[in-house]
């Protein structure tokens, strides 16, 4: 999804330059949350230096955060170097048990493509280059900006979409090594080259991080001005007011302080960025199961969304009555909501639901089908085999299977489908070999998910 940023009425494909202004046209993403980490804790640092808070609930927080947007895992220890022979930090259990539980990004002491390759394996969807990317050494104004070997390098391994340079700054010039230190690099001068070698950039302002005064909205302005890729602004924005500012003047916005103080909520941030004027005061929202599958189109209008947060049950506004409606709300057919995410334009909600049961009021399984049943997939089998132990009906094969007896089926199975000849024996063997290896991961604890992640991780490792 993408969006073009200078409203202009016509624009060309996504990844060139927009016809009308210039600007490259690039997804949007609104807010982001971040998980910042030191010692094996969730912290926020003022000015990236004074410890102001301390918590330890990483995975309460990353389910709730994920909900609204893309969150920012952030190793704090590995920016400051403080790391084993390894490369490892009292965070690193940690940042890797977090990285498949939502959309990430990752950043924190990312010095080589090794260590990039490694955590977008282990599922992190973008990261966060910071010091690595600069040339600390540069003393004058001929000397190169950029470490341009590595970012050459790193591009070719993992693609220019999948990396993000941190244009942190400290009185206008690029701060490195965890903010400890500054280059005799502009934040303007800097940004400019490093655009060439990321599909967006990250700004803190650290005079601001975490001091709740909100941020340079001069500097961004200087910085979207100057750019064409994403620019995601951060340090110091504290207000509803200001997010949606930023989000007029082209930017997303990471949140950290001001989300654990409670001084904006991302359900407000959400709503508040959808434009609302647009839409005339009834945003679309199309509900996706977690498998893919488009389900139904309703319509929201603030309190609808609100509620659909607040319940965690979708909910619509009803245009023929008049008022709010909980889809499942008489059938006990809830969608339970899992995430949210607003379009490139904010004109349309992507809801990401798990149904119970049909959608339609027709009893079908979606409202653009007459099937009454979900398509089978291994989810939905592991769904059904899980139910099937829980609930153990009379006559079920299934929770007859012991430990013993289901490897001894997979191992026959697996013979059985070697063995077989032609197409139509291969599905069949293939069926039941797959419907005794769900039953064997279940038994271990294992789900279709971490199967894909496992082969995603190799993929991605190549």
């Amino acid at each position: 999804m993408f969006r073009h940023r200078c409203r202009a009425p016509l624009h060309t494909r996504v990844g060139v330059d927009c016809i009308i202004c210039g600007n490259l046209l690039y997804s949007a993403i609104m807010v982001i949350s971040s998980i910042d980490m030191k010692d094996g804790h969730v912290v926020q640092l003022k000015n990236g230096r004074d410890l102001v808070l301390q918590r330890d609930d990483a995975d309460d927080l990353i389910s709730d955060f994920n909900t609204y947007g893309e969150v920012a895992v952030i190793d704090l220890d590995a920016a400051l170097g403080n790391t084993d022979e390894k490369g490892n930090t009292k965070n690193t259990p940690l940042l890797k048990s977090l990285l498949r539980r939502g959309n990430v990004r990752v950043g924190g002491g990312i010095r080589n493509v090794k260590k990039a390759r490694q955590l977008i394996s282990l599922g992190a969807e973008k990261v966060i280059i910071g010091s690595a990317a600069w040339n600390a050494d540069r003393k004058t104004g001929t000397d190169p900006i950029l470490n341009t070997a590595f970012l050459e390098e790193l591009v070719a391994a993992v693609g220019k979409q999948r990396v993000i340079i941190s244009v942190d700054a400290i009185n206008g010039k690029i701060a490195l090594k965890g903010w400890t230190e500054t280059a005799d690099i502009s934040l303007i001068e800097g940004a400019k080259e490093a655009e060439k070698y990321a599909s967006e950039l990250l700004f803190t302002c650290v005079e601001k991080e975490g001091c709740m005064q909100g941020t340079d909205m001069g500097m961004v302005k200087s910085l979207r001005d100057a750019v064409k890729c994403r620019v995601v602004a951060a340090g110091g924005v504290n207000s509803l007011e200001q997010i949606v500012e930023l989000e007029k003047m082209g930017c997303d916005v990471q949140l950290g302080m001001a989300l654990y103080t409670g001084k904006v909520s991302l359900k407000d941030s959400f709503i508040g960025c959808v434009d609302w004027e647009k839409v005339g005061g009834m945003v679309p929202v199309i509900a996706q199961s977690t498998a893919g599958e488009v389900l139904m189109m309703g319509y929201a209008d603030k309190d609808a969304l609100a509620k659909s947060f607040e319940t965690k049950k979708l909910t619509f506004f009803s245009r023929t009555r008049s008022t709010l409606w909980t889809k499942g709300e008489t059938s006990g057919h809830f969608l339970d909501v899992k995430k949210m995410r607003l379009d490139c334009d904010r004109d349309t909600v992507l809801a990401t639901v798990e149904p119970n049961g049909g959608t339609c009021h027709t009893g079908s399984w979606t409202c653009f089908g007459a099937d009454p049943d979900a398509k089978s997939n291994m989810e939905r089998l592991y769904q059904t085999i899980s139910e099937r132990f829980a609930n153990p009906r009379p006559g079920s094969y299934t929770a007859t299977l012991n430990d013993k007896r289901v490897r001894e089926k997979v191992m026959e199975e697996a013979e059985e489908l070697t063995e077989a000849e032609g197409k139509d024996e291969v599905i069949w063997e293939a069926a039941d070999l797959f419907y005794f290896a769900s039953v064997l991961m279940y038994k271990e604890g294992v789900t279709w998910q971490d199967v894909y992640d496992e082969l995603d991780k190799r993929h991605k490792e190549k």
